[in-house]
């Protein structure tokens, strides 16, 4: 920055503000020129282009996020900092939604506006016509998008898919905080691959945490680190999630399942940006982003006392919301063919055929368990078509039968009175199976496959040692979430 020596515009109607931000932009080797208006800032330009703008949301007469939006109009294509005390979630949605680099809450850290600025001005050299400028013009009809997305991995040419690329590809550039809501099943980190890799940190670690996969007792510890000695069993020192991700993304997926008495505890670090590993009174910066996940409504978890309002509105910064695969039933086929091929090159089996019927007999089913549940039978049904067509038994949309059944029964083959052992194991197995399925293979608390069937999760687990049954590979890399 020093070398390029860009020039900062500091637009704030608090003369102590404007001072101190000149102050410390140029005590880093940058210019600075302060306006105490946008108006000001309109009618006397400065006499050279700006790298970029910290700009007040509320401004006297022409408020921030009108000044963005009168630049936009005249095609002035200038990365934009907002600045506010109000931490008005709603207006930073507005203001990255129409390209706004970074939305930092007052009081500003120097090394949170400094880092944004390097980023803004970065930016700005070396993409110069970016998404986000993109961004600020009209949105072009959906006539004009491929007929087919492959993004990421991601599969399909839906409409509700479309939408929420558009939203991905708006957002990831900026820092902004991003709230995933969805099903389970529908693909959520599948979205946060693509949202990490066309962000500026996308040469920074993508680190991911299961949150409800961590015990109360360690949660401080898994979040923030710990020092030797900190506690019974600390034997060495520990990087906490936070640390790990320094400089890149965080993903906190299943954010709902974290308890209401540990939640104030995450939402210091978002808060404050920094944290201390336990046992260590040096306070550590947090230069993370944050994308969480959830498939529960949070709202009403707030409305009824189980997620805190506060640590809501810090992660709901930016919604993106992934439609089930009832509504994006166009999909199918290409998901389909997607699987189908991929399933080929794993088990090393035979290319069957996917038919019309096969195809409709698949729109015509609602799929609880979403692009998971399509997956796994896509795979089941590959194995046993030996090459031949595909033949999918499942129910009508809206039946409550289960796609419990792992391999197909001869049309002809009569029911016999009684079960042999090898019936009983394998029903077992399928009875086992099809459970796990239904809760994402989720074994304990509210939800889980324990549960489901009214026993211990030790017990469960005893079962599935017995018998043999793990979690499919497959079902932990792509759409897991």
């Amino acid at each position: 920055m020093k070398e390029n020596n860009p020039l900062v515009c500091v637009i704030d109607d608090e003369s102590e503000i404007q001072e101190s931000l000149s102050f410390l932009l140029r005590s880093v080797g940058l210019k600075a020129q302060a306006f105490s208006s946008a108006q000001e800032f309109l009618t006397n330009p400065p006499l050279e282009p700006p790298g970029c703008l910290v700009v007040d949301v509320q401004l006297p007469g022409i408020s921030g996020l009108d000044l963005q939006q009168e630049l936009a109009r005249s095609n002035a294509q200038i990365p934009i900092i907002f600045v506010t005390g109000h931490g008005d979630i709603p207006t930073s949605v507005r203001a990255i939604k129409a390209g706004a680099i970074e939305f930092l809450t007052k009081p500003v850290n120097d090394e949170d506006l400094l880092r944004a600025i390097g980023q803004a001005i970065n930016f700005d050299n070396q993409i110069g016509h970016s998404r986000i400028q993109s961004a600020q013009k009209l949105p072009y009809p959906d006539d004009d998008l491929p007929s087919e997305i492959t993004f990421s991995g991601i599969v399909g040419r839906s409409a509700a898919l479309r939408r929420m690329l558009k939203d991905v590809d708006t957002i990831a550039p900026t820092s902004a905080t991003i709230l995933i809501c969805g099903e389970t099943g529908t693909g959520k980190e599948l979205i946060v691959d693509a949202i990490h890799q066309r962000s500026r940190r996308n040469g920074k670690p993508l680190v991911r945490v299961n949150c409800s996969s961590i015990p109360k007792e360690l949660f401080e510890s898994e979040f923030f680190g710990h020092v030797k000695g900190s506690f019974t069993g600390a034997i060495r020192d520990r990087l906490g999630r936070f640390e790990a991700a320094e400089g890149g993304t965080l993903f906190l997926d299943e954010v709902g399942e974290i308890p209401l008495q540990l939640q104030s505890k995450l939402l210091r670090v978002l808060q404050e940006k920094s944290y201390e590993r336990v046992g260590e009174e040096r306070m550590r910066h947090a230069d993370v982003r944050i994308i969480a996940a959830t498939n529960r409504d949070l709202k009403k978890g707030v409305a009824e006392g189980r997620f805190r309002e506060d640590l809501y509105y810090r992660l709901n910064v930016f919604q993106l919301k992934v439609a089930p695969l009832r509504d994006r039933l166009e999909d199918i086929p290409l998901l389909a063919k997607h699987f189908v091929e991929s399933s080929v090159k794993e088990f090393r089996c035979p290319k069957p055929r996917l038919t019309e019927a096969g195809i409709k007999a698949l729109q015509g089913y609602d799929w609880p368990g979403n692009i998971r549940e399509l997956r796994n039978v896509i795979e089941r049904t590959v194995i046993f078509a030996q090459g031949g067509a595909m033949d999918f038994d499942v129910p009508a949309f809206g039946s409550s039968v289960d796609l419990t059944s792992l391999a197909p029964r001869d049309v002809d083959e009569t029911e016999p009175g009684y079960l042999t052992d090898t019936e009983i194991r394998r029903r077992e197995h399928q009875n086992l199976f099809a459970v796990l399925e239904k809760a994402g293979w989720k074994v304990k608390g509210a939800g889980g496959a324990a549960e489901l069937l009214g026993v211990s999760p030790t017990t469960l687990f005893a079962r599935m040692q017995k018998i043999g049954l793990k979690r499919p590979a497959s079902t932990q890399n792509a759409w897991n979430r």
